[in-house]
Order: structure tokens, then sequence, then C-alpha cells
């Protein structure tokens, strides 16, 4: 995965002549995250946790194509709440960041100034839980689509739905402290979905 990203950073600095570099900052909220079965390693108890749902922003750094389409790199951050029902505590067990580090691209199906387009992209998910809990980073992947529309040559407006899916792997323990991991999850894909909107300003 660093191999990848260093190759898409040596993208961006080698563009042909034709090729324009934007910068896409954009906000929304991410939804529909996914219930983790989860048993404890203290104990006997079970039961499930997600993140709650919350607004999320972030940036896309990128240079167009001829297809016509582009190339980004994309960083995206939610603060949002860990929280346990089943025979855990139904309230809030820590909060929690994620943060989405992508290589991406997308193809359009230009209209005159509307252009529909879907999306792609690949890179790493990082969990941080606040307190004493260890870090997690997993591999991730997510699709989309979504329509531009272009209010100038140097600017366009959008609005897109993702889904991500990150790779937890079954039967890992998650979210140590140094007292040890509190719980085992039984899960292998996290999914969750944004819907966002911003702005792209192109140079």
């Amino acid at each position: 995965m660093k191999k990848s990203l260093v190759l898409a950073l040596i993208g961006l600095c080698s563009l042909p002549a034709a090729a324009e570099v934007y910068v896409a900052p954009f906000g929304g909220y991410s939804f529909g995250a996914s219930n983790f079965d989860v048993y404890s390693t203290q104990g006997d108890d079970s039961g499930t946790v997600k993140l709650s749902e919350s607004e999320n922003y972030g940036v896309m750094l990128g240079f167009t194509t001829k297809d016509p389409g582009n190339v980004y790199l994309l960083y995206s951050h939610q603060s949002t709440d860990l929280r346990a029902s089943g025979n855990f505590s139904p309230n809030i067990i820590s909060k929690m960041d994620v943060d989405y580090f992508h290589v991406g691209g997308s193809l359009y199906f230009p209209v005159e100034n509307v252009k529909p387009y879907v999306t792609t992209s690949l890179g790493l998910t990082q969990l941080r839980p606040s307190g004493e809990y260890s870090n997690e980073t997993r591999f991730s992947v997510a699709l989309g689509g979504g329509v531009e529309y272009q209010a100038t040559d140097a600017l366009s407006l959008f609005a897109e739905v993702k889904g991500y899916a990150t790779f937890i792997s079954a039967d890992n323990e998650l979210f140590c402290s140094g007292q040890g991991c509190i719980w085992n999850i039984q899960s292998d894909i996290m999914w969750q979905g944004q819907a966002n909107i911003g702005a792209s300003f192109k140079f």
C-alpha cells in the first residue's frame, strides 16, 4: 500500500501538460456502519458494537485525465462514538476517530456542464479510540457515484454517495490497552456509507 501511495505522489509530480491539478474539499455524513459481534476476553459477556452516524469532512488532491476523468489522493475524517448493545452496556464505550487514506480515480459521463461519474479507491482505514485503547489500521476499498456541475472553467460543485469496505479479519483482538485486549471481534468487513458535497478548484 505504501508503494501505491508513493507511485501516486510521483504521478502528481510528473503530470502531462494537458492535465489540470485540482483540490476538492468536501463535507458530509457517515452512516450505515456495520454491527460487530464481539465477546469479552475478560469474562463471559458478548454483544455487538458499532460506530455511530455523524458528520465527516475531507479533501481530495488530484489531476484530470483525458478519459474524461481524474486520479486523486483522498483524506476523510469522522469524529464519532463506538457504542455497544447486547449484554454490554448500551452506553458509549469510547470516542472514535475514523480516517480514510485512499488513492482513487473517477470516470465522467459529461452532458454539457453536468457530469455524472463513478469513482473507486483503495487504501487504509485508521480507527483511533480515545483513552488507552490502541489504534487499528486496516486495508479498505470504496465505490461510489455522483454528479458534478461545472460552474466555471476553474470551479465545479459535486455531490456523491460512497460505500467503504474495511477488511477487519475475523476473530481478531481489537482495541488493546496496557492491561491486555478487551474484546475479540467476529467480523470480516466493516461497511460504512458516506454522502458528501464539495467544491473542486482547478489550477
